[in-house]
């Protein structure tokens, strides 16, 4: 039985905090794959700053070098706003020899009363938290908690600091970083 970590987003841009938290957990829970699935749409976000082509591009160069990472476009494909719940019958319809866990950071943790048939999706799958600067691992779900390196960094940052020009360099992957810089992503100009 396979045994997939799941890690949904945006990805605008991914960044080292998404493959820490990938590596991590793979690690800590004995996971064959994680799945990296971006979102077309996010139920509880504004709608992405880059074309659904960039960000899957970006998340393939992000990933490339890790053997275990995989990206899956079964939301994208849906298009529209994408639902967890969706997602995972789909993916558990797909695949039912397959064991899934979903990876969500301590930000998501505290807003899980608030997601989308968050009763039925909890029993359809286990979440694993990982802890987040500014947040805590503190719900009435059941979750399973890994710990990880504590790095501070978000995809906002990243845009913003882009957006003024400034490098995003170190904290994306480096293919990452020139794809950006390549594509003048996010606003930014500058050659550093």
């Amino acid at each position: 039985m396979m045994r997939i970590g799941i890690l949904g987003g945006t990805f605008d841009p991914p960044h080292l905090g998404h493959l820490i938290i990938a590596e991590e957990v793979r690690l800590a829970l004995e996971l064959d794959e994680i799945w990296f699935i971006p979102t077309y749409t996010p139920p509880h976000k504004n709608d992405a700053k880059t074309e659904v082509h960039d960000r899957i591009k970006m998340i393939e160069l992000a990933i490339e070098t890790n053997p275990y990472f995989k990206i899956s476009t079964i939301e994208i494909k849906r298009s529209g706003k994408s639902y967890t719940i969706d997602t995972m019958k789909e993916l558990t319809t797909l695949y039912p020899d397959y064991e899934f866990y979903f990876l969500i950071g301590a930000d998501m943790v505290e807003y899980l009363p608030n997601w989308h048939r968050i009763d039925e999706l909890i029993k359809l799958v286990p979440f694993v938290g990982v802890k987040r600067s500014g947040y805590e691992l503190a719900t009435d779900y059941n979750i399973l908690t890994v710990n990880i390196p504590l790095i501070d960094i978000s995809s906002t940052e990243i845009r913003n600091r882009l957006q003024n020009n400034r490098s995003a360099k170190y904290l994306v992957p480096e293919r990452v970083d020139a794809y950006i810089r390549g594509e003048r992503l996010y606003g930014f100009e500058g050659s550093n």
